[in-house]
C-alpha cells in the first residue's frame, strides 16, 4: 500500500501542469456548451465525440510513461459508478406514483421532505424522477407554483441525498475510495439542519403563495382529487437488492448483482408503467458518455493534487467546504469531490495529519462531502438531476427560471444557509 502511494506521488510530481487542461476543457464543455450550442450539444453522439477527443491525449501521455495503472484504476471506478447509476435509473423508472391530491402547503412540503429521505435509498436522480411528475400533477390546479420546482431541486435533487453512498454520486465514489458505507450517516446533523431551514423557508413561501391563490384555483384543487397509487411495487424489492449488493458484495459480484436486478426490473415491470413515466435511455446514456471522458481526463489532475496539494494553501475544513462546494456549483459535483479528496490526501501526507478515513482527517472529509452534495444545488449544472427536473417541468408547461434567474434564488436562499453550516460545523477544529 505504501509503495503504491509513493509511486502515485512520484508520478504526480513528474506530470506537467498542462496535462490538467484536458480535464478543464471537459468540465468547461459541460458547463458552456448547453449555453453556446444547445441543439448540437443535445445529441449524445456529439457529447461522445467531445469525450473521446479529450480523453485520447491523456491515454497517449500515460502510454508514453508506460504506466497505465492510474487509468485502469479510474476505469474500474467508472464501471462501478455507471452500473450503480444505471441500475437505480432503470429500477426507479419502473415505479410510477399516480394520483392528484390537494396541493396545500403541508402537502407540498411533505413531498419535498419525503423526497429528501428516499433520495438516500434510490439516489437523488431516482427520487427526482419518481416525484417531480406527481408533484406537478398535484399542483396543476394552482396558479402560483413558480417556487416549487426550484425548492424541489434544492431539497430532493441535492441536499437530501447525503446520508448514504447511493444517495449522491460523489459519495459513492468516496465509498469506492475507501470510505465505509455507513460513515456518511455521521453527516446527519448537517443534513437535518440544512433541510429544516430550507423546508421552513419553503413552507413560509408556500403559505403566502397559497393565501394569494384565486378562489377558482382553490376550488379546482379541492375538486380534482385522485387518491395516490403506487405502481410497479416489485421494483422496491430490486432497490433493496441493489442496496444489499453495494453493502455486502465485492467487485465484480457487486456490479453483476446490480445488472441482474436491472434486467429483472426490465423483464418483470409491466411496460405501461415505464410508458406512463416517460422512461427512455437518453439521460443515462448522456451520463455514460460524458463521464467516461471525465474519469479519464481527470487522472492527471488527481495525481498532481495528491502529490502537490499541500502547496495550494487549502488546509482547513471550512476551506474544503467552500472550494469543493464552489466548484460543484458550476461543474458536476462528482469529479469535484474526487479532485478535492485527492487534494486532502496529498495534504495529509505532506503535513503528517491523522489518516482517519480514506487517508484524510474526518472533519475535512465531512466538509468535502457536504460541500459537494449541498452546493450542487446552486446552479442547473451542479448536479445531474437539476437539469432533468428543469426539462420535465418545461415539458409540462411549468415555467422555470433562466440559468441566472435560478442562481438568484439559490444565492438568495442557500448561500446564507451554507454560511450557517460553515459557522456551526466547520469553522472550529
Amino acid at each position: 500500500m505504501v509503495e503504491a502511494v509513493h509511486e502515485s506521488t512520484e508520478l504526480g510530481r513528474q506530470l506537467p501542469l498542462w496535462t490538467v487542461s484536458f480535464f478543464a476543457l471537459m468540465l468547461l464543455s459541460i458547463a458552456v456548451m448547453p449555453l453556446l450550442a444547445e441543439q448540437w450539444w443535445e445529441r449524445n453522439r456529439n457529447k461522445a465525440i467531445v469525450s473521446t477527443v479529450l480523453a485520447i491525449p491523456v491515454l497517449i501521455i500515460f502510454g508514453m510513461s508506460h504506466n497505465y495503472k492510474p487509468i485502469m484504476h479510474e476505469l474500474d471506478e467508472y464501471f462501478s459508478f455507471i452500473v450503480l447509476l444505471g441500475s437505480l435509473f432503470v429500477v426507479s423508472g419502473g415505479i410510477f406514483l399516480s394520483g392528484d391530491i390537494r396541493a396545500t402547503p403541508r402537502i407540498t412540503t411533505s413531498f419535498l421532505a419525503i423526497g429528501a429521505v428516499i433520495a438516500n435509498v434510490i439516489g437523488t436522480t431516482g427520487a427526482s424522477m419518481l416525484l417531480i411528475r406527481p408533484l406537478l400533477r398535484t399542483c396543476s390546479e394552482r396558479e402560483r407554483i413558480y417556487h416549487i420546482p426550484i425548492f424541489f431541486i434544492f431539497v430532493v435533487s441535492n441536499i437530501g441525498g447525503c446520508l448514504l453512498p447511493i444517495g449522491d454520486p460523489p459519495l459513492f465514489m468516496g465509498y469506492l475510495r475507501g470510505v465505509p458505507f455507513f460513515w456518511t450517516l455521521r453527516l446527519f446533523p448537517m443534513w437535518l439542519f440544512a433541510l429544516a431551514v430550507v423546508l421552513t423557508i419553503f413552507y413560509i413561501i408556500e403559505r403566502y403563495s397559497w393565501s394569494k391563490e384565486s378562489t377558482r384555483a382553490r376550488r379546482l384543487d379541492q375538486e380534482m382529487v385522485e387518491p395516490l397509487g403506487l405502481h410497479g411495487k416489485i421494483n422496491l424489492i430490486f432497490i433493496m437488492g441493489i442496496l444489499l449488493c453495494v453493502i455486502y458484495l465485492p467487485m465484480p459480484l457487486r456490479e453483476l448483482g446490480m445488472i441482474v436486478l436491472s434486467g429483472l426490473s426490465l423483464a418483470l415491470t409491466p411496460k405501461g408503467i415505464r410508458a406512463r413515466n416517460e422512461f427512455n435511455w437518453a439521460p443515462i446514456v448522456e451520463v455514460a458518455v460524458l463521464f467516461i471522458g471525465i474519469f479519464i481526463t481527470m487522472v492527471p489532475a488527481l495525481q498532481i493534487l495528491e502529490a502537490r496539494g499541500s502547496e495550494l494553501g487549502v488546509n482547513q475544513p471550512w476551506q474544503f467546504f467552500w472550494v469543493t462546494g464552489g466548484l460543484s456549483s458550476f461543474l458536476d459535483n462528482t469529479p469535484t469531490y474526487l479532485a478535492y479528496l485527492a487534494l486532502a490526501q496529498g495534504l495529509t501526507l505532506a503535513e503528517n495529519l491523522p489518516q482517519e478515513v480514506a487517508n484524510v482527517p474526518t472533519q475535512i472529509l465531512e466538509a468535502i462531502s457536504v460541500g459537494a452534495v449541498f452546493m450542487g444545488a446552486m446552479t442547473y449544472i451542479g448536479n445531474g438531476p437539476n437539469f432533468m427536473v428543469k426539462v420535465i417541468c418545461e415539458h409540462q408547461r411549468t415555467k422555470m427560471p433562466s440559468f441566472f434567474g435560478y442562481m438568484l434564488w439559490s444565492c438568495g436562499f442557500l448561500l446564507p444557509i451554507f454560511i450557517l453550516v460553515t459557522l456551526i460545523f466547520f469553522w472550529f477544529d
